[in-house]
Parts: structure tokens; sequence; C-alpha cells
């Protein structure tokens, strides 16, 4: 600590009294008090502009986790925009408690990367239950949160938002269902069926018109049946077949070969089949294809978001293939980033927390009554984000920019890069 000391003057008021070895004196005595004051000012600066000892920002959280509240070391500065967190971070389940924890370590690397002080975390148990989820919410509220993002499941996020509409606060959540979207409540999830029209609309620009889609008789399987009807029938294309199979290798033979019949028709071919399936069901389902004989070099395989896995290139039946998922650099450089911080990657869907932190930030310099409201955080030109483009509707869910990438045998190849802007103001 450094200490200035001025001295003490005493003037006269009648300078005219003073002789002129005083006068020199009081001279002498406010230079030295000038030098003082100067001194103090530019130490005081200097320190003023120390580095961050923590990192590249100020970052303040408010912590409570599974094993009581606990204070990450921060800065003295204004924090003045509280951000709530709710995770289950005590959940008896470990690895929906390890999914927790890199959602949280994402969400505080967002604060460190975009630098700013005027943001607080405030992050909160939901222990994966439902009435972990409410006492979550009631904390956050109380201790001043105005946005929460979270919870992770569908049954807390349904429990919360009671608590977090009374209080007129918003919540950003990781659901991927769809029913507990709306009146304050928005889906930052990757949601079924809306990779649909990207994927259809990329394959009628290279000259597919007759579609057949291969679908399993799931719930997922129903979303994506609806928004693939709907799609063909805007773009003027034709769902020539849709055949559903159950979730069993044996089962899924005779679908696959009506499928593949199709393709063999010499007056009326398909060109394209849609193939909505990740990697529990793929490894047992592209065997099938060159077993039928379905020729991938007349008919173009495409499939959705969920052919975006590390090992899909083990596949090889679908070598070629298309399908719609993010630009992969922007996640390729954020588990860089984030192993650099924590020592270890991050899942896959911590990006969610990554990018609804940064979106708080985007928004945290409006004024206080503009800052979350719905006609901000659902604005038609969106924010940018770890996965590309995004926006939040007005009904809860969202809408994201995707890439095009076919499938290789070690990664993938870009074939339509994601936009960089939403085409359409109205949603």
């Amino acid at each position: 600590m450094y200490l200035c000391c001025i001295p003490t003057l005493g003037f006269s008021l009648d300078k005219n009294m003073e002789s002129p070895t005083r006068r020199r004196s009081r001279s002498n005595s406010l230079h030295i008090a000038l030098l003082c004051a100067f001194f103090c000012l530019l130490v005081s600066g200097c320190a003023a502009n120390l580095k961050n000892p923590f990192g590249k920002s100020g970052l303040h959280s408010e912590n409570q986790g599974a094993n009581g509240p606990t204070n990450t070391p921060q800065l003295k500065r204004n924090t003045t925009v509280k951000v709530a967190l709710l995770l289950p971070l005590g959940s008896a389940k470990k690895r929906t408690a390890n999914i927790a924890k890199s959602l949280k370590q994402a969400g505080e690397l967002a604060l460190f990367d975009f630098d700013k002080p005027n943001i607080a975390i405030i992050t909160r148990d939901t222990k994966g239950t439902p009435e972990g989820a409410k006492k979550a919410a009631e904390a956050a509220i109380k201790a001043g949160a105005s946005l929460i993002i979270g919870p992770l499941f569908a049954t807390s996020v349904r429990a919360a938002a009671p608590i977090t509409r009374q209080a007129n606060i918003p919540m950003i959540a990781f659901s991927s269902d769809r029913s507990v979207a709306g009146d304050g409540v928005y889906l930052l999830s990757f949601l079924a069926g809306r990779d649909i029209p990207r994927i259809i609309s990329y394959a009628v620009s290279k000259g597919k018109r007759k579609f057949a889609a291969l679908i399993p008789k799931t719930a997922y399987g129903n979303i994506v049946e609806a928004s693939f009807k709907k799609v063909t029938r805007d773009l003027g294309a034709e769902a020539v077949a849709i055949e559903r199979y159950p979730l069993d290798a044996n089962a899924m033979l005779d679908p696959i070969k009506r499928i593949a019949e199709l393709t063999k028709d010499e007056f009326n071919p398909i060109d394209a089949i849609l193939i909505p399936a990740g990697p529990a069901t793929l490894p047992s389902l592209s065997p099938l294809i060159p077993y039928f004989e379905i020729d991938t070099q007349k008919v173009q395989l495409i499939g959705t978001g969920q052919w975006d896995y590390a090992n899909i290139g083990r596949e090889k039946p679908l070598f070629g293939g298309w399908f719609p998922a993010p630009e992969p650099g922007g996640w390729r450089d954020f588990t860089q980033r984030y192993v650099k911080t924590y020592g270890k990657s991050p899942h896959r869907i911590a990006s969610l927390s990554y990018d609804a932190v940064s979106l708080a930030v985007s928004l945290s310099s409006n004024e206080r009554n503009d800052r979350f409201t719905k006609s901000q955080l659902t604005r038609p030109s969106g924010f940018a984000g770890i996965d590309g483009l995004f926006r939040l509707l007005p009904d809860g869910t969202s809408e994201r920019g995707l890439a095009v990438l076919e499938v290789q045998k070690f990664g993938f190849k870009t074939l339509d890069n994601a936009p960089n802007a939403f085409n359409r103001a109205e949603f």
C-alpha cells in the first residue's frame, strides 16, 4: 500500500506582511506539495490498471453447488446484472452431474471470454428433481437474478416455470421438449425437426425431387415425419414413401426392403432417402443399405443433426451422405479453449450454456427495463454463438443457421456454409 503525505501549510492572508525569506519558503513548500499530489495520482492510476490475477475478465460468480455455497475468486467490481444458472449439480446420477458441471464451466468461460464485469453468474443446484428446480428458481429470484438459464430437464423446467413467470423473469432452458416452451420460457436446445427444412431445401437445390423417408417409430420420428411432409410440400417436391420401423434390428428389414424396391423403379424412381437416426441406430441400419442393393451413387442419402457424431465415418454405406449441422470450426475452437481452461473436454451440449450466457452479455448493456424483455430476446436478427447463428422465437422455441456437411471416412466436408444472417425478419 502506497501512502502520500502533503505538508500542512500555514499561509498569511496578507502577503505584504511576509518577509522575502518566508515567501521563498512558502513557494518551496507549495512545489513539494504539488509533487506529492502528482505522485499519489500516478501510483493510484497504476494500481487501478493492474492486470486481473484471475484471468482475462473480472468473473463474478456466486455458486451454490452440490456441496453448499462456494465463492469463486473475484475482483471487487460493480456487478449490476445477475444471471442465474439452474443445473443438476447434485444429481444422484453421475452422468447428469458431469453434464451439469460442463454446462456450469462453459457459462463461466463465456463470462471470461467477453470480459463483462457488470455480469454476475448465480449458480443454483436443482439436484435433478422438479422440487429441487422449484427451490433453485425461488433462491435465484430472491438473490436478484433478472434472467434464468436452465434447468436441463423438461420436468424441472415445468416445475420452475410458474415461479419465474410470477416474478416476470424469463427462462432460457436446455430441455428439448417443446411442450414446456412458451409464456416466458425459451428453449435453446437443438429441437427435433427444425433441421429438416435445411437439408431438404439443399437437396432440392441440387435437383432432388422425389424423396423417401425411413423413420423410427418414436416420438422423435413423429416430429420428423410431420416436418418432412410439410417441407417437401412447401418446396414443390414429392414425398413418395414414408416407412416407419421399430427400434429393433430385425424389424428394420422389411421397411428398408420396400424403400430399396422404389429405388429400382424405372418409371418413378426416388432420388433421395431421408434417414433420421443417430449413433444408437445407424450401426444396425447402415449395413442393410448395401444388403438390399441401394445404389448410393444414384440415390442420395440424407440425414438430420443426429448424424453429427465423431465416428459416423465408420459406417461405410453412409459415405457421401448429406446432413445439416453447425459449422465444425466453432465447436472445435470452443473445445480447445475449454480444455485449456479446465483440463478436460466439454460435454457436447456445453455450447448451449456458453451461448446463453453470451446472449445475456450482449443484452446486459441495455436499459434495465428493456434488457431481457420478449422483444429483445426474440429480436429477428438473432445472436451469434458457438454453434453459429441462432434466434429465440416468440413461441419459446428456437431457430438455427446450419451448414450442410458430407460424411467422409475421416471427419466431414462442408458442402454449404451456414448463413451469417437470417433471410427473413418475420418468424
